[in-house]
């Protein structure tokens, strides 16, 4: 892969560049929930939209924020989840919620599982959000701390503004400054509340000292039987601390997924999201809504993606260079100006200029070179393909070497497995190899070599030697009229072999002439 993409952590063009004045001191993420409604063994926050985990993409807005601590309340499915957090985030803190006994426990057995390790907390606010809103970005996660510092309130909630928002408990504002003074959720608000279009995302930062007062302060007397987080705020404000709220621009971000409709819905959104910063930034789409391009593909201006195309994993496409339509490109580095269409494409390098499909299949470990083509159903693996070399169709080319100016004629195949190990072919510069040749490796064809049509190369060739690999044909005359009597082949051969019997307006029939009938 080339290297300069390589170390991108992010999506460059969804994550604002802007970095938090103020460091929180933690942020915790709320992963324990089973999810039932996903009807999944998976764990809900495990599942991916656009590349990337729920959680996953929770931590990449997190990364903005540069925290002192990030803990992560894992239940269902701890042991998953948290391995997946490892293996992004080394440095999250998984803790246990044994029983999922409501959001405002949930946080304080992170705060607790947190200082059971050792760990004191430096000065600065407390952030938390759940491990479900995948559209959630780090620019509004930062506003909301900025705010919250510039306010210096107790507790700061983002916010969204919806054409509906039935189901969702409302942000109740008054006073001079506009605070918060209730959440109120849609079933307990009265018919003047519920007017009120601006809902709670479940995203907040708090002051520690306020958060740790609330959170003893929680009960149980609910219908649920939970201790919800949305009381502390309650708490707070009957108090009279400061409760202030910032407005995401983009109201798609507080976005949760609960189930697996909302997991394709946050899909669509993210899809459209990353296609439109594409397109701003000189990338052409033909049709936005058949284009998925992933959270860590990276793509020059000029690149041009057809129809029905998909680009994932860390995928990189340099200037010039056209994919699709009907093309998935997986964790490839495609250079420029080369075309890839209606083919499949994993962990493969395409050299400048080169053309891949239609309808090939690269697996890993391939790699073509300038100037080269593969073209239809042509499957490689492990293969190294060199300048201007040709593999044009209906070929396998598996743990080979091919060097430049090569042509690899039809249904040639590298027969690289012997059932137990597999081995490798070398094929030379300016080789021809005729079609429907078997390559049986370990075996080396040299420079300027040629292999007749049809042969099984099992031995060395030298350099500017013919390979013959096949039996002398022989032909066995009358063999159909003898073991296929009376078929229309044995008929066809019959009318061929006796061409004065045969009539001008019957297929094989010989066309009679004046000089036949003196």
């Amino acid at each position: 892969m080339n290297g300069r993409y390589r170390e991108a952590a992010e999506f460059p063009l969804l994550e604002s560049s802007h970095s938090v004045s103020v460091r929180p001191a933690a942020v915790v993420i709320l992963a324990a929930g089973e999810g039932t409604r996903m009807k999944s063994a998976t764990p809900k926050v495990l599942h991916e939209v656009g590349g990337r985990s729920l959680v996953g993409h929770v931590l990449a807005a997190v990364d903005q924020l540069n925290p002192h601590h990030l803990v992560v309340v894992v239940g269902h499915g701890r042991d998953l989840v948290s391995a997946h957090v490892h293996q992004t985030h080394p440095q999250a803190v998984p803790v246990v919620q044994e029983q999922q006994n409501g959001t405002g426990h949930a946080v304080r057995v992170g705060l607790a599982g947190l200082a059971a390790s050792g760990v004191q907390l430096p000065s600065g606010p407390v952030v938390v959000l759940a491990g479900d809103t995948p559209l959630l970005t780090g620019s509004s996660l930062v506003e909301l701390v900025e705010l919250h510092s510039s306010q210096r309130a107790a507790a700061s909630v983002l916010t969204a503004i919806l054409d509906d928002p039935t189901g969702y408990g409302r942000i109740i504002r008054g006073g001079d400054n506009d605070r918060v003074t209730r959440i109120v959720e849609h079933k307990d608000a009265s018919d003047d509340e519920r007017v009120v279009r601006e809902i709670n995302s479940g995203v907040y930062a708090f002051e520690q000292d306020a958060l740790t007062s609330g959170l003893s302060r929680l009960t149980t007397n609910n219908a649920q039987g939970e201790e919800y987080l949305t009381d502390v705020l309650g708490h707070l404000v009957s108090d009279g601390d400061l409760v202030v709220a910032h407005v995401a621009d983009d109201p798609d971000e507080i976005l949760g997924v609960n189930d697996r409709v909302q997991l394709a819905q946050a899909g669509a959104l993210l899809r459209d999201r990353i296609n439109n910063a594409w397109m701003r930034q000189g990338v052409t789409i033909i049709d936005p809504t058949t284009t998925w391009i992933e959270v860590d593909v990276q793509l020059d201006r000029d690149v041009c993606i057809e129809r029905n195309t998909a680009l994932v994993g860390s995928t990189v496409v340099e200037s010039g260079a056209v994919i699709g339509p009907d093309t998935t490109v997986d964790s490839c580095v495609i250079m420029s100006g080369a075309h890839v269409f209606k083919s499949h494409l994993v962990e493969a390098r395409i050299g400048p200029d080169a053309a891949v499909g239609p309808f090939t299949f690269m697996r890993p470990g391939t790699e073509l070179a300038a100037h080269a083509k593969v073209g239809a159903y042509v499957e490689t693996k492990n293969a190294v393909i060199g300048e201007g070399t040709k593999v044009p169709h209906l070929s396998y080319v598996g743990d080979a070497s091919i060097g430049a100016g090569t042509n690899i004629g039809a249904a040639t195949i590298t027969v690289n497995y012997d059932g137990v190990h597999k081995h490798r072919t070398v094929v030379g510069d300016h080789v021809r190899i005729g079609s429907d040749s078997m390559l049986v490796a370990p075996v080396t064809i040299g420079d300027g070599a040629y292999t007749a049509a049809g042969s099984v190369i099992t031995d060395d060739v030298p350099p500017g030697a013919m390979a013959v690999g096949r039996a002398r044909q022989r032909n066995i005359e009358g063999w159909v009229e003898r073991k296929r009597p009376n078929t229309a082949s044995a008929e066809a051969a019959k009318a061929a072999e006796s061409p004065h019997t045969g009539s001008a307006d019957q297929p094989g029939g010989a066309q009679s002439t004046p000089k036949e009938h003196e």
